[in-house]
């Protein structure tokens, strides 16, 4: 069995100490301790700095459990006593803010509980246990990097993949979609080239802002005027980056874009958009040579298996009773671990684990009324997001270990 007041001041600790992707070496080190010393067999450096951990409990199938550990980015303003005060050199070399602002502090904290309550009673199930604590899901890379770097030649390739992410869902709920429930994630970066010059004669130069800034309002048009309605698509301009000093006139200008879209015909739409897009402003522009369109990121939209969602519904209802698992339906947020299931060939059951003060959701009962809700409150990637410690650890832990022994039953048929 699980401490549930040893899990929060993990939980806490792990809040205070982020790393940023492919750099989790602290909270690797922290896992695989903590996976040894309930028996775990344990292999490090999984995909860079992942962290995988095995226990055979008898003849049966596996099951493959999942929590990725990167933090970002961002400037923590949360006010708690735990928050992060963590700066360090992202891949790019420059100084920035780390914050768990995605909340994988609180998948690491439940998959650790999960993998204690489970190591505790292995007379509740039979098979094999595979815990994989993922490096940098917030590059998309690091599912595919555990699976290039042998993880089901290490410990063979799993009957399902599980899995769950924290999220403004009221605390002590969970949400599950059968089908597309994340989109895939995709990111464009763009470099539009002019003729710089002086501030003060732009008529002889070709300005790569202005280029750059009709080529953002043109492309908001895509998901209005290219993408049927019915076709969920969401085009971020997330970066603008230009110039150095206000009287010169820069020769390039570069644009960040993310994608999320969950059909491939509709991604390549989107795709297709953008360079018609962009090389059709560059030459309104004049642009003395054509935009360059790099396309470094990539990975598919998460598919909960239908069948295997069925499955696993009664079993978090026999384990939380009525009125805990709401239908979400999909959500546009990304997520790359359907690439370990897709690798896999196996089914993927991934939920949201709620993580929201419960008093801001007093009295709701309808679906529309819980989104209006959710909208209001700190979003993840947000400085300001932080789930509340408890319910969400109980929760989460409770919903891990309820799905794991289903799927690897005591009873094998």
């Amino acid at each position: 069995m699980y401490d549930l007041i040893e899990l929060s001041e993990l939980y806490k600790d792990l809040h205070a100490h982020p790393e940023l992707s492919l750099q989790e070496v602290r909270t690797a080190r922290v896992v695989a301790d903590r996976l040894r010393a309930l028996g775990f067999e344990v292999t490090e450096g999984v995909g860079g700095t992942g962290v995988v951990g095995s226990l055979a409990n008898g003849a049966g199938p596996t099951a493959l459990l999942r929590a990725d550990m990167d933090a970002l980015p961002v400037d923590e303003q949360t006010g708690l006593t735990y928050a992060s005060t963590v700066r360090s050199a992202d891949q790019h070399g420059q100084d920035v803010p780390v914050m768990h602002a995605c909340g994988h502090d609180m998948h690491v904290t439940c998959l650790l509980g999960a993998a204690a309550a489970l190591a505790g009673d292995r007379d509740s199930w039979r098979g094999t246990l595979v815990l994989a604590f993922q490096p940098a899901e917030e590059l998309g890379v690091g599912a595919q990097a555990m699976v290039d770097d042998g993880l089901f030649e290490l410990v063979g390739t799993p009957d399902v993949v599980l899995g769950q992410h924290v999220s403004p869902l009221p605390a002590g709920v969970l949400g599950l979609t059968a089908g597309p429930c994340f989109a895939g994630a995709d990111t464009v970066k763009i470099t539009l080239y002019g003729r710089g010059g002086h501030g003060s004669r732009p008529e002889v130069c070709v300005d790569p802002v202005v280029m750059a800034a009709a080529t953002v309002l043109r492309l908001q048009t895509i998901v209005s005027r290219d993408v049927a309605a019915s076709d969920p698509v969401v085009v971020t301009i997330g970066s603008m980056r230009a110039g150095t000093k206000e009287n010169i006139i820069p020769d390039e200008a570069e644009l960040q874009l993310s994608i999320r879209t969950f059909e491939p015909a509709v991604l390549r739409t989107v795709l297709a958009s953008i360079e018609r897009i962009v090389n059709g402003e560059a030459a309104t522009s004049g642009a003395p040579r054509a935009p360059r369109i790099d396309h470094p990121m990539s990975f598919p939209a998460v598919v909960n298996d239908p069948d295997a969602v069925a499955r696993t519904r009664p079993l978090f209802a026999a384990e939380f009773g009525p009125g805990r698992l709401v239908d979400p339906g999909p959500v546009t947020g990304s997520e790359d671990v359907g690439i370990l299931a897709r690798a896999a060939g196996a089914p993927c059951v991934f939920w949201l684990l709620g993580g929201a003060d419960p008093q801001h959701f007093a009295g709701l009962t309808e679906m529309a009324d819980l989104h209006e809700a959710v909208a209001k409150l700190p979003s993840n990637h947000s400085p300001l997001y932080a789930p509340v410690i408890e319910p969400t650890i109980s929760t989460g832990v409770a919903a891990l270990t309820a799905a794991a022994r289903g799927w690897l039953p005591k009873e094998q048929p």
